[in-house]
């Protein structure tokens, strides 16, 4: 049994038990993860009737993603690991729409794309085959034509569509966000063995400096 947390866009949780979503909950806000997201875990929790204790690991997805609502998550994860010391397994928030992509019968190269604001995407190219889907390159941060001329999913998509190439899918991909069942699934499968370098450190891919900068006065040798 894992605990799945995402907060890279908008947010989501999800109880994970022999590599199978138990129980599920997202939003698509992404103003309120601070809010909402604890809460949400709790009622997943209740549902299940199932404690911290009963785990065996927690799994967050360490985006890319904005700073704030990225943190939200991150934080999160980090407290309920520690508290009911379990392990905590991080995933790269992008893998969540490489695996829906697989699960929805694309096949060969493909990039997934995310919105990262000021006019940039997130981005990662991956390869889907009959082993499943296997990161390329990336993350990265990018304006989204300078992404590779290959089949995107992600909602990239639905914010420029004259750059990048809807992947031919029998489910629009245009606005697809990573969720926290699918990181799951994927944690599960690694702990089992059956995949490999999926995970990583539970530290967050932001991919750019904070806007937020120390004030002068604050930093070592500043004006005081």
């Amino acid at each position: 049994m894992l605990l799945s947390i995402d907060s890279s866009a908008g947010a989501s949780a999800a109880l994970i038990r022999d590599g199978a979503p138990l129980d599920a909950w997202r939003t698509a806000e992404t103003s309120s993860h601070a809010e909402v997201l604890a809460p949400a875990v709790q009622r997943l929790l209740t549902r299940a009737g199932v404690r911290g204790e009963d785990l065996e690991g927690v799994v967050v997805g360490v985006g890319p993603g904005p700073f704030t609502g990225l943190r939200v998550g991150m934080a999160l994860a980090h407290a309920l690991a520690e508290g009911w010391a379990k392990p905590l397994h991080g995933i790269c928030s992008l893998d969540s729409l490489a695996l829906r992509a697989t699960d929805a019968g694309i096949d060969g190269e493909f990039v997934v794309a995310t919105d990262a604001r000021r006019r940039e995407v997130y981005w990662a190219q991956y390869i889907s085959d009959d082993a499943g889907s296997r990161l390329q390159h990336g993350p990265f941060v990018a304006g989204a034509g300078e992404l590779p001329d290959l089949p995107a999913v992600g909602a990239g998509l639905g914010l420029y569509p004259q750059q990048l190439r809807a992947a031919e899918l029998a489910e629009d991909p245009t606005g697809w966000v990573p969720d926290a069942a699918e990181l799951g699934r994927l944690a599960a499968g690694a702990l089992a063995g059956d995949l490999h370098g999926v995970m990583c450190q539970a530290r967050p891919l932001y991919l750019r400096e904070s806007d937020a900068k120390v004030p002068l006065q604050m930093r070592p040798g500043g004006v005081r």
